[in-house]
């Protein structure tokens, strides 16, 4: 079962988008900015993002959209649904799929041959060709389209093992399968564009990107300029875009344009050559220096009409926010697999390297980066664990996904800097050293697929919305229709032309503080672990209300204070890292993993408590080295060290 909603009716792929749907209605985010004296601009800008992610949301059923989503309902139900936070263990065999050993097995072909990469440090063509007999193109396209079939978990956990043999490989897995142009295809294409597409993308003749980046429109992507415009049986593109991943002469792309004044999407087949009507543009990009990151130039270029998708509902970025999701938890899981590699080369350098005798894996500081490194590896694959599997039900996943991505990406910017690098020393720096070679693309995660703060606080409006549209936004229309600058509940005149918006929201925060925390019992859990879930359902429990006061505080203006926002976006998050990590490392029932998610929660909860650590702590975090110095991680022996330079 995958987490593609596919919609009930679909348009004809020739009917131009923006036609058929009255986008004048102002959305929350909308009307709260014309509220807040925000120009109309900024207003409709706004507004134009948040249409798009409701028009995503409405492909998915009532049960599995963002209001019904886990966090959700942890952050804002009564009852905790504990059970949607417990993804069930992989079964065994779960990546028995012959494509996938085949793949890794090509993958560690070329990695002991030394023909990884091609004389200019790219992904060498054989080992694209060799990948593409093995099916590691077609992983999430249906086997009725020439692909694999694989579960969204199957995909997530075996790009881990990917990024463990080569990242840069499993980089390019999620551009094509998850953001490039399998997902828009697979979601919104017609079934005679599938039946025409998916075939050559699950085969790897055509490999693929997705074209929305523009030199002006980043995070807003409101302000996109590329315009087509239909010609006959065409439309002709000008304009151009910026950092696509994939984007060399001959492959295929998701192109985001202008029609009609609105964004679509276009399935695009680069020309195996430039011309006059289309260009490469080149730059110099210190991340993803083993893929191509290009420009795009396009004047008078054309695409067939029948490549355009036309969702049910909404436009191109509707196409476009479709698929971050997958693509933000394939971050966590090559971010996973790449913290593998860090943390098996910590350790034969830790055993080699002596100060005063002894070998700096006996000292505690070296333990404590060891013990640490392992802590935010399970944190990553408990969160890419959990997050496919709710995708695999059909949920959204826009709340969890944004975990995932953000947690995933500062741990291993974390692993780098924090860990790998000090305990490596100078040596980190020379030519030819993981990190030396490799620290921008270790870097790069916390900006792709949306900058981590920046994705935190959307991560906010989302979890805060539903509450605002049921209570603030009445009220913020009242205020504005009352001629009140600044509404003050205590002010008896304010309190009384209120008193009907007020009442709805005075018996939600009377029936808030009277609720209890929720209690849960998990059979034979580990009693460190058990005191971590206990934390974090309080914690959850008790959000609500500082959600809500804060909204009270700051009433419209609450959108100007990105700080405290992402503050606080940052907190419900940990919050719920700790609960997924626990019951994820109780799935497990593997005593490595359970301690290494015991230290990441002391860590978590630290954190938010702003406690300092304990002895005990460094106890336990020694004793976790310990365990894996031992080799009791499980998977870490099967990740290629590399040799240890300057050796004395």
């Amino acid at each position: 079962m995958t987490s593609v909603k596919e919609p009930e009716s679909l348009k004809e792929p020739s009917e131009e988008p923006g036609k058929a749907k009255d986008d004048s209605q102002a959305s929350f985010a909308e009307t709260a900015m014309q509220l807040a004296g925000k120009s109309e601009e900024e207003a409709k800008r706004t507004g134009a993002v948040d249409r798009a992610d409701d028009q995503v949301e409405a492909l998915f059923a009532e049960q599995y959209k963002t209001s019904n989503s886990p966090v959700h309902k942890a952050v804002w139900d009564a009852k905790i649904p504990l059970e949607l936070f417990c993804p069930p263990k992989m079964p065994d065999g779960a990546l028995s799929l012959p494509s996938m050993q085949k793949s890794l097995d090509v993958l560690r072909k070329h990695k002991k041959a030394g023909t990884m990469m091609d004389a200019n440090g790219k992904i060498a063509a054989g080992v694209f060709t060799d990948l593409a007999q093995a099916g590691y193109w077609g992983m999430l396209i249906e086997e009725k389209y020439g692909g694999q079939g694989a579960t969204v978990r199957q995909f997530m956990t075996f790009l881990t093992r990917v990024a463990s043999i080569e990242p840069t490989a499993a980089g390019l897995a999620s551009v094509h399968g998850c953001i490039g142009a399998v997902d828009p295809v697979r979601s919104f294409g017609s079934e005679e564009q599938r039946k025409r597409i998916l075939p050559k993308l699950a085969s790897g003749e055509a490999l693929s990107g997705f074209a929305l980046t523009e030199p002006g429109a980043g995070s807003d992507l409101t302000a996109l300029k590329t315009k087509a415009e239909l010609v006959g049986d065409h439309y002709v593109v000008n304009g151009e875009k910026l950092f696509i991943t994939n984007a060399v002469p001959g492959r295929t792309v998701g192109l985001v344009c202008l029609v009609n004044n609105k964004p679509a999407a276009l399935i695009t087949e680069l020309p195996e050559k430039e011309d006059e009507h289309f260009q490469v543009v080149p730059y110099s990009l210190h991340a993803l220096k083993h893929a191509f990151n290009n420009g795009l130039k396009f004047k008078d270029f054309k695409v067939p009409k029948e490549n355009l998708l036309v969702p049910t509902a909404g436009d191109g970025l509707t196409v476009a926010y479709h698929g971050l999701n997958m693509g933000r938890l394939a971050l966590c899981a090559t971010a996973a697999g790449v913290m593998r590699i860090m943390l098996a080369n910590m350790l034969p350098w830790a055993k080699f390297r002596q100060t005063y005798g002894q070998a700096i894996e006996t000292r505690e500081l070296v333990k404590r980066r060891i013990a640490r490194a392992a802590a935010l590896i399970v944190g990553a694959e408990a969160l890419v664990a959990w997050g496919s599997w709710l995708l695999d039900q059909g949920f959204r996943g826009e709340l969890e996904c944004i975990i995932a991505k953000i947690f995933g990406s500062e741990a291993e910017k974390e692993c780098a800097i924090e860990l790998f690098m000090k305990t490596h020393g100078g040596r980190s720096f020379l030519s030819g050293h993981l990190l030396g070679d490799n620290i921008h693309d270790f870097l790069a995660p916390c900006i792709y697929e949306g900058e981590g703060e920046m994705l935190g606080m959307a991560f906010f409006k989302s979890l805060a919305k539903q509450h605002g549209v049921a209570y603030f936004e009445p009220i913020g229309k009242k205020v504005a229709q009352a001629g009140i600058k600044v509404f003050n509940p205590f002010n008896p005149a304010h309190a009384f032309a209120l008193r009907n918006e007020l009442i709805p929201y005075s018996m939600w925060w009377i029936g808030k503080q009277l609720e209890g925390v929720d209690q849960h019992e998990v059979p034979g859990m580990d009693a460190d672990l058990k005191a971590h879930v206990d934390y974090a359902l309080e914690f959850l429990s008790e959000s609500p209300l500082e959600l809500s006061q804060n909204m009270v505080k700051h009433q419209l203006k609450l959108a100007d204070r990105q700080c405290r926002i992402a503050e606080m976006s940052s907190r419900i998050q940990d919050a719920v890292i700790i609960l997924v990590t626990s019951l994820y490392a109780h799935a497990e029932q593997n005593p490595t993993l359970i301690a290494a998610a015991d230290i990441l929660c002391q860590d978590l909860r630290r954190k938010l408590t702003g406690e300092r650590p304990s002895d005990s702590y460094f106890k336990a975090a020694g004793k976790l080295a310990d365990m894996v110095v031992a080799g009791q991680f499980p998977g870490l022996s099967e990740v290629k060290t590399e040799e240890i330079l300057f050796k004395y």
